[in-house]
């Protein structure tokens, strides 16, 4: 098993931005590592503004 935890990554189904949790959004204020639980429910995808409720888990 690992000593580093496994990040996820999340899609915009709008416009298909990728978040990354390891890397994070730092121009957006969301510091690299940030689980996406942990990102603000009011933060919206920086490519077109949709919401979080718009982005869907994807694997790499």
């Amino acid at each position: 098993m690992s000593d580093f935890p496994e990040y996820k990554s999340w899609m915009c189904l709008i416009c298909g931005y990728i978040y990354h949790e390891e890397t994070g959004a730092p121009d957006d204020g969301i510091p690299p590592r940030t689980r996406w639980e942990d990102v603000p429910i009011n933060w919206t995808c920086p490519d077109c503004g949709a919401r979080k409720d718009d982005f869907e888990m994807v694997a790499f």
